[in-house]
């Protein structure tokens, strides 16, 4: 009686900022085979790309291999060391999010190639994206506060314990801020 050949599943991605749409991914990949590998982008295949991970390799590596789903994580060094990989680990599926459709149909020729669509109304870029606007929008709101508590002050003559209650903020923070002012 011979025993029935695994069938392994290979994906790759950064997972950077590891998000709902990640595990998704890593989940139906699986459920497409007995095995799963993932490959994960160094920081310097990243640097190759033209992108910058916020969370370095080593942690993004841990992460992608504490979910259930996931067998073995392997560095992804490059573009060319798919092939090398489908052959090394006997690879069956190939599976990629359909954001890159069709860019991968060459490898139809080792194995099957599958797009699985993405979680919709998420992904790193958007919250990368989100983060910054949120943190230009603190900048901005950062710069409004130090006017509202110059104002108080040169109009209303309220003393720095009154700005603190009226803002909700410390007294030190008060007093820091039109210490900067005064500075300027």
């Amino acid at each position: 009686m011979s025993e029935k050949k695994k069938r392994v599943v290979l994906t790759y991605g950064t997972f950077d900022m590891f998000h709902i749409g990640h595990l998704n991914i890593l989940k139906r990949a699986k459920e497409l085979g007995d095995y799963l590998i993932v490959g994960v982008s160094t920081d310097e295949f990243n640097a190759l790309k033209g992108k910058k991970a916020l969370i370095p390799y080593e942690h993004r590596k841990k992460i992608v291999e504490s979910i259930k789903y996931v067998d073995k994580v392997i560095p992804e060094k490059t573009w060319e060391q798919k092939v090398e990989d489908i052959k090394k680990y006997g690879v069956d599926v190939f599976v990629m999010g359909d954001d890159w459709k069709g860019k991968f149909d060459y490898l139809k020729y080792y194995c099957e190639v599958i797009y699985l669509p993405r979680t919709p109304g998420i992904s790193s870029t958007e919250l990368r994206q989100t983060t910054a606007y949120n943190q230009g929008y603190e900048e901005g709101y950062e710069d409004a506060r130090k006017e509202i508590i110059q104002k108080l002050k040169e109009n209303l003559n309220l003393s720095d314990e009154e700005i603190a209650k009226a803002l909700d903020i410390p007294k030190e923070r008060v007093k820091a801020i039109l210490e900067e002012a005064a500075k300027s």
